[in-house]
């Protein structure tokens, strides 16, 4: 057996970047709504259009999320029809590229991504991937 190093106890202090990451990227749903907004600021009944599995509150809640760490802005219209509209912000936008480079790595392995899920249900019925 291999020795090795425990891990440090600060090794996710709070000032540490990659302990920002795990609050967006792991938001079932920021990816998708970023993906929405990739064109353009839409309205909130346009982006349940494509996320119509994600329930209302749900939805909110990520796009608070996403304007909470800047990546989402919100501009509330006062027009004779007051509309709220989500953007992206120039950080948000930067999520594109490494999103991009994450899809390619997903489709060029979803073969092998499908059947690792396959597998696991085979050998651990009744644990399920809960939709992940």
């Amino acid at each position: 057996m291999t020795h090795r190093q425990p891990l440090p106890p600060d090794m996710f202090d709070e000032l540490c970047p990659s302990a920002l990451l795990p609050f967006r990227f792991g938001d079932k749903w920021a990816a998708l709504i970023i993906r929405c907004l990739q064109d353009g600021p839409r309205r909130f009944s346009q982006l349940r259009v494509p996320l119509r599995r994600v329930t209302p509150k749900v939805l909110t809640q990520s796009l608070r999320g996403l304007e909470r760490d800047g990546l989402v802005s919100r501009t509330v219209h006062a027009d004779p029809a007051p509309r709220v509209e989500y953007a992206l912000t120039p950080l948000g936008r930067s999520m594109l590229e490494p999103m991009d480079v994450a899809c390619a790595w997903a489709a060029a392995h979803w073969d092998e991504l499908l059947d690792a899920r396959e597998s696991y249900e085979r050998r651990s019925p009744g644990q399920g991937t809960r939709g992940n």
